[in-house]
């Protein structure tokens, strides 16, 4: 009899595993399905038009920033994802006052914009995941596109939103929700991040993690022979959760070498606080940005959508999403276990 029990209680838990295996092979089946939807096609018809001569460099506050902003509303509005619930419509006003530094131009009055998806499960708990919409706009009759800096990273964000939207009508929605959130102001000081970090729709201990895509469409100088690469930034300053469910994420969906050469704390170009994840982290927020390093177009005219290596921005973007998908639906909520340095 005692034979006959052991024997039942292997097979149980043989069982067990091979239903635990199926189960993980099938959730990574489901998010590769939905991760394949962000295409380099896409990415491409998108970056066109948003960095295109017709929106003038997108300078903050300025007409062709504005035009860009309505683009983008209207691309969410096709994909039927609506404006976040506590919000009154797509935009958070940044007015020029909070913009004011004494050693810039001033600004107009300008918008952060943002789109939703609600969780199903746990929908009070936030992933954000930013890029800021603006760049530098014109100088002297000559108009500055910043095709990489940073409509690539504007672009990724329409596809990750898409790519949610699909899975959520086949019922995979997340299970918390996801806020897509297009910042203003970056290039003359991430104002628009910072007023939303003061000025946040939902609470920030509510936030689980802000992914900040600024910059993945091209390759830098120190990768002259691959684009199968991406610098993570801040991953590890205040969550070693983020950074290993990073990794795994790579591991399994897109397999690109990880570059932690600007999470140096010593790193000379203080990368870690130029640009808009630094304001969530400042706040305890859990954030991780993804960068491809400087190129010989960064903040010139050159910086054109015909130079974007499209693969790379389509892998990249895909990346993104894994994170914000495990992030969206693991069981607990990351842990802050660490200070920020």
């Amino acid at each position: 009899m005692k034979k006959i029990v052991f024997s039942t209680a292997i097979l149980t838990l043989v069982l067990a595993s091979c239903s635990t295996a199926q189960k993980v092979v099938k959730d990574q089946d489901v998010v590769s399905n939905y991760l394949n939807t962000i295409t380099a096609p896409e990415l491409s018809k998108h970056l066109y038009i948003v960095a295109g001569d017709d929106m003038e460099g997108r300078n903050t506050g300025e007409p062709g920033q504005k035009k860009a902003g309505k683009y983008l509303i209207e691309e969410y509005k096709k994909m039927g994802i609506s404006f976040p619930e506590a919000a009154t419509d797509w935009y958070q006003k940044v007015p020029s006052e909070f913009m004011k530094r004494g050693f810039s131009p001033k600004l107009g009055d300008s918008e952060n914009i943002w789109a939703f998806i609600k969780g199903s499960e746990k929908p009070e708990e936030i992933v954000v995941i930013s890029a800021h919409y603006d760049h530098i706009g014109m100088k002297n009759g000559e108009i500055y596109n910043g095709a990489d800096d940073d409509g690539s990273g504007t672009v990724a964000l329409l596809e990750i939103a898409q790519a949610f939207k699909e899975a959520s009508k086949n019922g995979h929605g997340p299970k918390r929700s996801v806020l897509f959130l297009h910042v203003t102001g970056e290039e003359h000081g991430l104002h628009g991040s910072r007023f939303y970090a003061e000025n946040p729709l939902y609470p920030l201990k509510n936030t689980v993690a802000n992914i900040n895509i600024d910059m993945i469409g091209r390759r830098d100088t120190l990768h002259p022979n691959t684009n199968n690469y991406i610098y993570v930034i801040g991953s590890d300053r205040l969550s070693s959760e983020l950074h290993a469910i990073n990794e795994a994420a790579n591991s399994k969906y897109t397999k690109m070498e990880l570059d932690y050469k600007y999470n140096d704390r010593n790193d000379p170009e203080r990368i870690y606080y130029r640009s808009d994840h630094y304001n969530f982290a400042k706040n305890g927020v859990p954030a991780i940005f993804f960068f491809n390093g400087v190129h010989e177009d960064y903040h010139q005219p050159g910086d054109t959508p015909d130079k974007i290596e499209y693969d790379a921005l389509a892998k990249r973007a895909q990346l993104a999403f894994a994170l914000t998908w495990e992030l969206a639906n693991r069981a607990e909520k990351i842990k802050v276990d660490r200070d920020g340095k």
